[in-house]
């Protein structure tokens, strides 16, 4: 695009504010006409008359006599037969009858043609025309002509067609005859016909009624015509009995005038009483006739409207004769909302009626106020007012009022002799036959010179700014006027209008059925102003007795074209300039400059330069400066309104009338688009808001319409832009000044301005010379600078450039949306969602230009567009369409969208073809056209294709590029930014990856991406990949991923890897961001200098122990501890397992349990020893094997301790279980209720806090010491607390007291749970844990003498049978088979007769010391026959011979036998009965003799 053409989205929306200004005020510009009219009551001058030294407003632009055909057989009669005469305008014929004779020809030029139609011999007495109705006739027959005689009623098909060439579409009209359509009048002779645009054929009867004449397609016995009256029956007899008629009963009044109100479904019916009835044909026009008024009185009426408000010089008192009604015409919607229809009095004035109750808009400021009236229902017909003749005389310095008067004589009648009028579209015919002038038509419209362009003000002036100004013509004829009717435009030009304006809610336009032709021709109400630059100039044609007339209406462009065309002196053309004012005048010298104006001859050169000139002439449109000072007729306020009593608190500039032009001239050609929307549904049944999917999507806009708006557009551009570079007017000022910033000629422009400052100086304030504020206490009545003329003129050109760009961008919108109406929209859009089309069903014109959000729409449509040529069933190429988006619509389809759909097209050669080679290559150059384009690239679907074709560089590359575009500024990665900021950044960039992301999704078969709507690539069949293909594309994005330097990404990449479970292909290829990911992730940051911080220092680096982290984040950890492992890192490692194991929770379903705890710890040590094992850390080796040592041990520990607190655990769940059972079973076996149930209770409520102390257990790691004093110790684990005392080391007393009560509780526990043999089996199993350690530990001589005494107790009692050796031996277990310890524990008991003062104790000890003494024997044979004591034992037998004692050895046979010795000796001296001792005696003896034998010393 060049420069000349670029198009700044600011100026764009700044331009648009501007001309939503200018079209809001040009709408609440538009009043009512009961609100002008009302006005117009207390103005002086209601009419008007043109300037002599101007062209005509209105002209005779030809004149042609009747056939010659016609005047033969009119002439032929006599002058004696029946004559009737009229227009058809709908086929652009006129026809008159003669007797039974209908002749047609055209009105508009002679063609040589008069076709003649003749019915039986009875003579034509009214004639009509009708549209035909659909589906009854064939389709050529358009409409139907109805003849009615005195005798029958006939239907002729009428069949208007054009020239091959399709330059005149009236070219050939036919009438075909319809036998089977004529039906008897029934003896009525019809008065008048009238046709509504429904095809509804209405007749009315010389006996006063009215009927309707029926038509179908006829079957069976039903008649396919037939003539139906509507205005008989009871309905009808009690109409006549109540209106004012009653008292003449025998009078007939026949209808001599009907016409229909298409908009509203009214009939109204004119008698030649001057009675007018009103009848309603249905809420849709298809209802049966109903009658709902009726009036005679109206002209009485009319007086009690006007009053006083004459002049003296009324006409009213000198009137001879009866004033009638010489016609009646509907009001259109457009015209007023309230007054439904006027009538034309025989002196001229003219009665505006309405048929509603209540009238008038309520003072609703530009008549808005009542723009739904239109549809209540009609109920009454009343005059609302009434407005004076128009002035006699026009011309020759006669206007009106008393200056009327001036010499004429008193006696002569002053009154308008009114014989025939028309009306339509606010423009009025009159045929003046006053005695005291030749017969003349006065013409009245409306004044467009007061129509001009001035804001609404709420002050004074209000009332005369909405005043009815009309201006009054006169034409002279010859002849008598018969019929008049308007020359509507042809249909390509009706059908534009049409489309542009139908949808104006302020036009009135509804589904009334009404052609385009007359729909299109109601315009003309509005005035010349808003429309002469889409509507050609207005004809009527003037059906006289001596011919046919052509009057032409010049519209102010006409005059002002006429003017500059005849070199006109200046004094005029300022004369125009002042009479419309310089922002009219400056608008029409624009359209004629960019020939824009709707005219039958093309603007000629030397006329488009002279208004060029006008233009920008200072002298006509006036130069750009502040308001209030020099001499500029411009009374616009600051605020566009009145003020009083306010302080100014600066001058505002005022721009000239070139740039009011300007923005009256764009805001008209935009004002059938600008607030509406460019896309509607059609067909189906559901509402338009829903978007049901029976309806169609279509450009609101006909293709034709928007080509006609579009050239307008462009032209209008082309003329500012040529002027532009041509330096013309304030253009070339401002180029000539230098530097000056913001101007869009030199420079790029500033920012605008805000504040409290008007619009104009908020759009263009950045040349303000702003010196002071308003804050700070400044007083608000300080003067600013003003800006100087240089300045002024350099903002009233950025202004009209920023306009021009805005008509360039509106020019390019209409050809995209012509573009896309050639390719069927429904289709375009049938793959978006319904979020998308009701976004587009909604947005309208302006946002469409002047918004940079609906880029994405206009984006999304030119992507299905560009489907359409570059699909599978592609109807062309993308050069082919692209060629036309480029030079149509460059800023929407910029040169990147076109390297966008280069690459488009290759991806879519690449899956056709087989070649993979090709395919590859193809690939290649559309990543590389897309690599040019990142940010204008719809990634979500290109990468999509490049998945497909495996190209799986261009699938990583091109989101971090766009990533990259999109953030340019890395604000994602600043931290220092605002919150917000970066959000919006990562968001940005987060979409991006997503693509990469979803590729991965689709590799892993998890998810599959989905196809994004309205997408020009098609999805094709992906290839079926093995598991090692996938492996292999998975491996290569990550590494393409790991490569980009983007951090953010780096860890998007990291997460979504973990999320698919790839987490061996993130750990291999992770790269160096990995790890402080995996930290980070995990919220404390785990450093690598632990290792070293720990070689240096003596503390433990593991200082955060118990530290709170979720599962989501322990998965973290996990990878990072298998990523140390990969890496050979084992002390690391090693810490990461250790804080794994240690963490804490705050959600109790997120705690690991102690399982886990514990083979995290294991791994840990494992990895400990890994590290000492291969001197794990880098540096030195003893110092390294140092800390491993130390770690090691400290790992082990905590290792040891988890495993106390799981065999604490386990206990409480155990003795919790059992209580549960227990009382469960003792509940339902109580013979006693109370007692059972207290202890059950007290049962289960311990179990539940047993429960409780387990589930602490499991919720985080314990220390020994809350092990020992907070469960062990109050739960009486009194096992486990002997182990935990052994692995701490303990030596808290000197005595030892703590660990000998704990054995004690320990063996009495295990005592009463089961005896002597349960005491042993708990002395073995815990003893041989501890042993050997400190006597502390395990005191032997207190366990010793505990059981012995116990089992003494039990024996005595009876209430356990214990054998000799449980106890020596369950000691001996406890030492792990060491004798000596045991036997001097048995030696110290025995020595001591304080602690062993019974005799039977001590009997049982020296029982035991035999026991033990045995036992050495053997353990000794059997360490010298390398067997075990149990195998010794099956060797000797179970006793000692002498032959078996030569393999003891001889010193352990000498402690042994000296042993005996002693022991007998302690028998023999036991104060007990010989029988008791005599086996403990005999016993010592043999082990000693068997010992001491001869033999086994030979041996040794």
């Amino acid at each position: 695009m060049s420069w000349e053409n670029e198009i700044v989205m600011r100026d764009v929306t700044n331009a648009g504010l501007v001309v939503s200004d200018r079209i809001g005020r040009d709408v609440a510009a538009q009043f009512d006409l009961e609100e002008a009219l009302e006005a117009s009551r207390y103005a002086s001058h209601p009419y008007s008359t043109h300037p002599r030294e101007w062209p005509p407003l209105v002209e005779v632009v030809d004149t042609r006599e009747l056939p010659p055909v016609l005047v033969e057989r009119y002439n032929a009669a006599g002058g004696e037969g029946t004559a009737l005469c009229g227009i058809f305008p709908e086929i652009r014929r006129a026809w008159a009858s003669v007797d039974n004779s209908l002749f047609l020809w055209r009105f508009d030029k002679w063609d040589g043609q008069c076709p003649e139609y003749s019915v039986e011999e009875q003579a034509i007495c009214a004639v009509g025309l009708a549209k035909a109705k659909p589906g009854i006739f064939v389709e050529a027959i358009q409409y139907l002509l109805v003849l009615a005689t005195p005798v029958e009623l006939i239907l002729v098909g009428v069949c208007c067609s054009g020239h091959g060439d399709g330059a005149d579409p009236y070219a050939e009209v036919s009438l075909q005859h319809l036998p089977e359509y004529t039906i008897p009048s029934d003896g009525v002779t019809m008065t008048c016909i009238t046709c509504t645009d429904r095809g509804h054929i209405f007749l009315a009867g010389r006996d006063g009624h009215i009927y309707e004449l029926q038509y179908t397609t006829g079957s069976g016995w039903h008649k396919r015509c037939r003539k139906v009256c509507l205005t008989t029956g009871l309905g009808g007899i009690i109409s006549k009995w109540v209106l004012p008629n009653v008292f003449k009963f025998g009078a007939v009044d026949p209808i001599v005038e009907m016409v229909v109100d298409n908009e509203r479904h009214i009939l109204y019916a004119r008698t030649e009483e001057m009675k007018i009835q009103v009848f309603v044909l249905g809420p849709n026009g298809d209802g049966p006739l109903k009658k709902v008024a009726e009036e005679r009185n109206l002209i009485n009426q009319r007086d009690l409207h006007y009053g006083t408000r004459q002049s003296a010089g009324t006409r009213g008192p000198s009137r001879s004769s009866k004033t009638s009604i010489v016609c009646i015409s509907p009001l259109s919607t457009l015209e007023s909302k309230w007054l439904h229809l006027v009538a034309v009095l025989s002196d001229g004035r003219r009665m505006y009626l309405s048929t509603a109750q209540s009238s008038g808009n309520n003072g609703a400021v530009g008549g808005l106020g009542g723009f739904n009236t239109n549809r209540l229902k009609p109920s009454c017909l009343k005059v609302v007012t009434t407005r004076p003749s128009p002035p006699l005389g026009v011309g020759g310095g006669l206007s009106f009022g008393a200056l009327s008067l001036a010499g004429r004589s008193q006696s002569e009648d002053l009154s308008l002799k009114i014989e025939s009028a028309y009306y339509s579209a606010g423009t009025i015919v009159l045929s003046d036959l006053s005695p005291s002038t030749i017969s003349s038509l006065l013409i009245v419209n409306k004044d467009s010179s007061t129509q001009a362009s001035s804001p609404a003000s709420l002050g004074t002036g209000a009332r005369s700014s909405r005043a009815l100004q009309e201006s009054v013509s006169s034409l002279p004829i010859e002849g008598r006027m018969l019929f008049v009717a308007d020359v509507l435009p042809l249909p390509d030009t009706a059908a534009t209008v049409h489309s542009l304006y139908s949808q104006l809610e302020f036009c009135g336009f509804d589904n009334s059925g009404e052609s385009c032709e007359k729909l299109s021709g109601k315009l003309w109400a509005r005035g010349d102003l808003p429309t002469q630059h889409i509507l050609p100039r207005r004809r009527i044609v003037v059906f006289s007795t001596m011919g046919m007339m052509e009057v032409v209406f010049n519209r102010p462009i006409d005059i002002l074209r006429r003017l500059l065309e005849s070199n006109s002196p200046r004094s005029i053309l300022e004369d125009f300039f002042n009479r419309f004012g310089a922002g009219e005048a400056a608008a029409m010298c624009l359209m004629l400059s960019a020939r824009i104006v709707n005219s039958e001859n093309p603007v000629s050169n030397v006329v488009a330069e002279k208004a060029a000139e006008a233009f920008e002439d200072p002298r006509l449109v006036g130069i750009p400066q502040l308001e209030g000072s020099g001499a500029l007729s411009n009374t616009r306020t600051a605020a566009d309104g009145f003020s009083m009593g306010q302080v100014v608190q600066e001058a505002e500039p005022v721009f000239s009338g070139a740039h009011e032009g300007l923005c009256l001239c764009s805001s008209r050609l935009l004002l059938p688009l600008w607030e509406l929307p460019v896309m509607v549904t059609k067909g189906g049944v559901g509402s338009s808001n829903a978007v049901p999917e029976d309806r169609i999507v279509v450009c609101r806009l006909s293709i034709e319409a928007m080509q006609v708006l579009e050239d307008k557009i462009r032209s209008l551009e082309k003329f500012l832009r040529s002027r532009r570079n041509q330096r013309r007017g304030l253009y070339g000022c401002v180029a000539g000044l230098g530097d000056l910033t913001g101007s869009i000629l030199i420079g790029t422009g500033s920012d605008l301005g805000a504040g409290d400052r008007s619009m104009v100086r908020n759009l263009f304030g950045s040349y303000s010379l702003k010196v002071d504020s308003n804050e700070g206490g400044i007083s608000s009545k300080r003067q600013r600078l003003p800006y100087s003329s240089a300045e002024l003129a350099a903002m009233e050109v950025r202004a009209m450039e920023c306009i021009r760009q805005l008509l360039l961008r509106c020019g390019e919108a209409l050809f995209l949306l012509q573009l896309l109406s050639q390719h069927n929209v429904t289709r375009l859009v049938q793959g978006f969602d319904v979020n998308m089309k009701q976004a587009l069903l909604q947005l309208t014109f302006h946002q469409l230009v002047c918004s940079e959000e609906s880029d994405r729409l206009a984006t999304r449509l030119i992507s299905s567009l560009m489907e359409y040529y570059t699909g599978p069933d592609g109807r062309g190429t993308v050069d082919d369409i692209s060629g036309r988006l480029r030079d149509g619509c460059p800023s929407y389809y910029k040169e990147s969208d076109y390297k966008f759909y280069i690459a488009v097209e290759c991806l879519e050669r690449a899956a056709s073809t087989s070649d993979p080679e090709e395919k590859e290559s193809l690939a290649r150059e559309a990543f590389n056209c897309l690599s040019k384009v990142p940010e204008s690239a719809d990634l979500q679907t290109v990468c999509k294709r490049f998945e497909d074709l495996r190209f799986y560089e261009a699938v990583v590359r091109l989101p971090l590029q766009k990533a990259q575009t999109l953030d340019p500024a890395g604000d994602a990665f600043n931290e220092q930014i605002d919150a917000g900021i970066r959000e919006h950044a990562l968001a940005q960039r987060e979409r991006c990856y997503e693509i990469i992301t979803s590729a991965l999704h689709a590799l892993k078969g998890e998810s599959p991406s989905q196809r994004e709507f309205g997408s020009p690539i098609r999805p094709v069949a992906q290839s079926v990949l093995d598991h090692a293909s996938r492996k292999r594309y998975i491996c290569q994005i990550v590494q393409l991923g790991v490569q980009s330097s983007d951090r953010v990404f780096h860890e998007y990449l990291f997460r979504t890897l973990i999320e698919i479970g790839l987490e061996n292909e993130l750990l291999e290829y992770g790269g160096p961001d990995l790890v402080p990911f995996l930290q980070s992730a995990g919220r404390e940051p785990i450093q690598e200098v632990w290792a070293v911080s720990a070689v240096t220092s003596a503390g433990s680096p593991l200082g955060h122990s118990g530290v709170h982290i979720a599962s989501n984040q322990a998965k973290y950890f996990e990878l990072l501890a298998r990523y140390y492992v990969m890496k050979r890192q084992h002390v690391l490692a090693a810490h990461v397992l250790l804080r794994l194991a240690e963490r804490r929770s705050s959600d109790a379903g997120d705690v690991p349990t102690i399982e886990q705890r514990r083979q995290y710890l294991s791994n840990a040590v494992l990895q400990a020893k890994s590290a000492s094992d291969s001197d794990g850390l880098v540096g030195s080796s003893s110092k390294g094997a140092a800390f491993d040592n130390g770690l090691l041990d400290l790992l082990e520990g905590k290792l040891a301790v988890l495993q106390f607190q799981i065999k604490i655990k386990e206990e409480l769940e155990a003795t919790a279980s059992r209580l549960e059972d227990a009382s469960s079973s003792d509940a339902s076996e109580s013979s006693v209720p109370n007692d059972g149930g207290n202890r059950s209770a007290a049962d289960a409520n311990f179990a539940r806090h047993l429960r409780e102390k387990a589930k602490e257990l499991s919720l985080d790691l314990k220390s020994i010491t809350q092990l020992y004093n907070e469960y062990a110790v109050p739960f009486e684990l009194w096992e486990i607390c002997l182990e935990m005392l052994y692995f701490a080391s303990y030596s808290g007393d000197a005595d030892s007291s703590i660990v000998r009560e704990t054995w004690a509780r320990l063996i009495d526990q295990a005592l009463s749970q089961g005896g002597i043999a349960e005491a042993c089996s708990v002395l073995k199993r815990v003893g041989s844990h501890i042993y050997p350690g400190d006597v502390s530990v395990l005191p032997l001589d207190t366990l010793c003498l505990h059981l012995e005494k116990a089992a003494l107790e039990r024996l005595a009692s009876g209430v356990e049978p214990v054998g000799d050796e449980d106890v020596p031996r369950a000691l001996l277990a406890a030492c792990k088979g060491a004798v000596e310890p045991v036997l001097n524990t048995y030696d110290q008991l025995l020595s001591s007769g304080a602690i062993l003062p019974s005799p039977n104790l001590k009997l049982r000890l020296l029982r035991s010391v035999l026991v033990v003494l045995r036992e050495w024997a053997m353990s000794a044979f059997a360490q010298r026959m390398g067997t075990s004591t149990t195998g010794a034992s099956l060797i000797l037998g179970g006793t000692f011979s002498l032959e078996k004692t030569t393999a003891i050895n001889l010193g352990v046979r000498d402690k042994i036998t000296s042993a005996a010795n002693r022991y007998m000796t302690e028998v023999r001296r036991l104060a007990l009965p010989q029988n008791q001792t005599e086996a403990v005696y005999r016993g010592f003896r043999e082990l000693e003799e068997s010992l001491l034998s001869p033999f086994s010393f030979d041996r040794f």
